[in-house]
């Protein structure tokens, strides 16, 4: 039982181990420029708009604006995965 076990657990990877330094590499990569991205659609969502958003959610208690910048944020996030996993 524990060798079907084992091998289970083995068989669970996908990447051989001589490739894992390329994935792990290309993950990181993708991971940064994912951020980078995040960041600057942020960074322009908060320029457009016509108030602070921080001022809006952190000290005027605004819900609404905090759900609506929570939901573009993650389409945001959507996109980005979707344009690195190809």
């Amino acid at each position: 039982m524990l060798m079907s076990l084992l091998n289970f657990v083995v068989m669970g990877f996908i990447v051989e181990w001589d490739q894992l330094a390329n994935v792990l590499v290309s993950a990181l990569i993708f991971v940064v420029l994912g951020l980078i991205i995040f960041a600057i659609a942020f960074f322009i969502l908060d320029k457009f708009l016509p108030y602070s958003v921080h001022k809006e959610i952190e000290e005027d208690h605004n819900t609404a604006l905090g759900i609506i910048i929570g939901s573009m944020l993650i389409g945001i996030a959507i996109i980005i995965a979707a344009a690195i996993h190809g």
